[in-house]
């Protein structure tokens, strides 16, 4: 008798006689909550071999300025100055540091409070990062649906959860804002994807104030704010352009700029840093293919409008280079920092800022690193990347976007691996699945009467498909 999904359950629930479609359901929600507890211990094995404790440096004065911030208020804390950092000129904290770590893990402390739960704040603060890991199994899983199957974001979860490149960043005790920025990074991307799928405004809107979570836990938000443009701008050059990519990028872009001036530590930097121009340029390129869509519905003649878009491309161009170098001749526009410099050219702070190739997680990343970090994924990767470009859609071309440029940067400097590690999970993700589907289409074909024409062309092609993915897998390894 063949084996369905029913026989895996518990005999209390077996008697429940569930349909398929309730059965899959189950299924899955189990293997999130396995996903999810397994991505929550795996990192606690510091805290259960030692001692609950703050590890290294900046985790321990993040810990330190979030004590003052449970003790003493918000007000208090944005307004701290702080005579011991920096030593003898003191630091204003408020308006020195990303602000997302402290008050998310001061929350959650006020939160078990609240429930009556004695909990210390150190103990808040140690498990932050792993409460956190936890919690992005389940954005990646909602990713890797958005942008494949539920099949895709059920592996997306579980390589998440154990790749080491993550864990390495978001164990007990390492209380840094990369524990908490790397969901935050995650969830403005998914969240953005879906209201370019959807054209929701309610979606864009929830895509803004992601990416003002991710600024105010992380400088790592410069990644967003030039890799949406740089998406955005492919979509316009591919004939791609829609009222949802509109809707999405528009509100993403105004609303989650005002949000992000407010965190002092950026302030104007969003309409006076070079680092952030090409999300403005893109935006105004938006309103101009906007207007052309309008005049090109009202004029209905081809001739007339490839007139008048010559001559709008070339006002548009004009101004807006006069516009760049007038900005960036009188100093309002401030030029690229040389961090931003070193990550374009591995050579650039070497030469010119020394200080910046001297510290260790700058420096470019050996293959072993790459081996330690990825693993397999280091191989399901590429053909992750086949299914793609195969199956070509407005959601595939973000994570292909995100993959590729996560993937070069963390080649030039060892300590983005950490940025690169979920693009990596899901395209190996959708490698795996795609694979897997493939196989069991080839299975069920095979399981059927083998009289049928018809069964006979549709196994060869399956057996076509998954020979072909087989092949780029281990051809790989």
């Amino acid at each position: 008798m063949a084996t369905t999904a029913l026989d895996f359950l518990p005999a209390p629930l077996r008697s429940l006689r569930l349909k398929t479609k309730q059965q899959e359901l189950l299924l899955r929600v189990s293997a999130l909550a396995l996903i999810y507890v397994l991505a929550f211990a795996v990192r606690l094995f510091s805290v259960l071999r030692y001692e609950s404790m703050i590890h290294e440096f900046d985790p321990y004065f993040n810990y330190r300025t979030t004590l003052f911030l449970s003790e003493n208020g918000f007000s208090e804390f944005w307004n701290w100055f702080d005579f011991e950092s920096w030593y003898p000129l003191g630091r204003v904290v408020g308006g020195t540091l990303f602000p997302g770590l402290m008050v998310t893990a001061a929350l959650l402390h006020r939160l078990l409070r609240a429930l009556s739960l004695a909990v210390h704040i150190r103990e808040v603060c140690v498990l932050t990062a792993p409460f956190f890991a936890a919690n992005t199994t389940l954005v990646a899983y909602a990713f890797g649906r958005e942008i494949w199957d539920s099949g895709a974001g059920l592996v997306a979860a579980a390589l998440i959860a154990i790749v080491p490149g993550y864990i390495s960043r978001s164990v007990a005790g390492s209380y840094d804002n990369e524990g908490v920025a790397i969901f935050a990074l995650l969830l403005t991307f998914y969240l953005f994807v879906r209201a370019v799928n959807t054209g929701s405004l309610a979606w864009a809107l929830a895509s803004a104030f992601g990416y003002f979570y991710m600024v105010s836990a992380w400088g790592g938000y410069v990644f967003i704010i030039n890799l949406v443009p740089l998406y955005v701008l492919v979509l316009l050059v591919t004939g791609r352009y829609s009222q949802r990519l509109y809707v999405a990028y528009n509100c993403m872009y105004v609303l989650g700029m005002l949000l992000a001036m407010q965190i002092r530590f950026v302030g104007f930097q969003h309409v006076q840093s070079g680092e952030h121009m090409a999300a403005m340029g893109v935006f105004f390129l938006l309103q101009v293919f906007f207007f052309l869509d309008w005049v090109k519905y009202l004029l209905n003649d081809a001739r007339l409008f490839k007139s008048f878009l010559r001559i709008t491309l070339t006002c548009v161009i004009t101004v807006g280079t006069l516009a760049l170098g007038i900005g960036t001749a009188s100093g309002y526009i401030s030029p690229w920092t040389g961090r931003f410099y070193s990550l374009l050219d591995p050579t650039y702070a070497k030469d010119h800022i020394p200080i910046i190739a001297s510290v260790s997680e700058h420096q470019p990343t050996a293959w072993s690193s790459f081996m330690f970090d990825f693993h397999i994924l280091l191989f399901l990767f590429p053909a992750g990347l086949y299914f793609c470009f195969k199956r070509l859609s407005d959601a595939t071309i973000f994570i292909v976007m995100y993959g590729l440029t996560s993937m070069y940067f963390a080649g030039v400097m060892v300590r983005l691996i950490l940025v690169a590690a979920p693009a990596v999970c899901l395209i190996s993700a959708i490698a795996a699945s795609a694979t897997i589907k493939n196989l069991t289409t080839l299975i069920r074909t095979k399981s059927k009467s083998p009289q049928a024409t018809s069964g006979k062309t549709t196994g060869s092609k399956a057996a076509a498909k998954v020979l072909y993915s087989l092949f780029i897998l281990f051809a790989l390894c």
